[in-house]
């Protein structure tokens, strides 16, 4: 049996779950909330860094989401969400990569913005906005007029990791309207029932918002 250790307003989590869904699994969701219950010892005895996402199957632990992709696509290969040919394998990686490496940690200067908190270093956000465009220009000369997704015609873990932060940029008023093809493409996956059934709730986000707020005044 597979488990889930996740909070709902996380793209790190979202990525794993949007995954066990579109391949069908049965599966276990622990929320875990952070505020303290990251650093409870049953909890470190499965993800020693406290971090979230976290996933045991059958006694196994897995932690680091890309790691964690990988396994799942490697024990379940059906649906593929890898490409087979080797240069679209190598363009759904550096999705993969970019959005872990660039994109996110970019957005996360609009964080308080999107909890609706004052804050933020004009100067930080002005270079957090100029990567955010540097990365949407990039993927929108990988996406190409033939496939609908990147470098294939069905979901790969590129949309996975891609699309559960791409879809909030406009929340944090970073517009796609410059971007037709990865605005399309973004549509595409947000009609989709793994992305709906993912969607953080009004009480998920105000929930988060308290953690950081706390977090803020200390």
């Amino acid at each position: 049996m597979l488990t889930l250790y996740h909070e709902p307003v996380s793209p790190n989590s979202r990525r794993v779950w949007i995954t066990l869904l579109e391949k069908g699994l049965e599966f276990e969701l622990v929320e875990i909330k952070l505020d303290g219950e990251q650093f409870k010892p049953e909890f470190l005895a499965i993800s020693p860094f406290h971090h979230i996402p976290a996933l045991v199957d059958d006694g196994f632990n897995l932690v680091e989401s890309l790691a964690i992709l990988d396994y799942l696509e490697a024990k379940y290969p059906t649906p593929a969400m890898l490409p087979k040919d080797v240069k679209d394998l190598a363009i759904a990686r550096m999705v993969q990569l970019v959005t872990v490496n660039e994109l996110l940690p970019a957005t996360t200067k609009f964080l308080p913005q999107y909890l609706g908190l004052p804050g933020g270093d004009p100067e930080k956000i002005e270079k957090a906005q100029h990567k955010i465009a540097t990365v949407l220009k990039f993927f929108e000369t990988l996406l190409d007029d033939e496939r609908p997704y990147f470098a294939s015609h069905s979901l790969t873990l590129a949309e996975v990791v891609a699309g559960t932060v791409v879809n909030v940029l406009p929340s944090v008023g970073i517009s796609l309207s410059e971007y037709p093809k990865l605005n399309a493409w973004c549509d595409r996956l947000v009609a989709r029932p793994s992305w709906q059934a993912t969607e953080p709730t009004p009480e998920a986000i105000e929930a988060f918002k308290s953690v950081v707020v706390a977090r803020m005044r200390h």
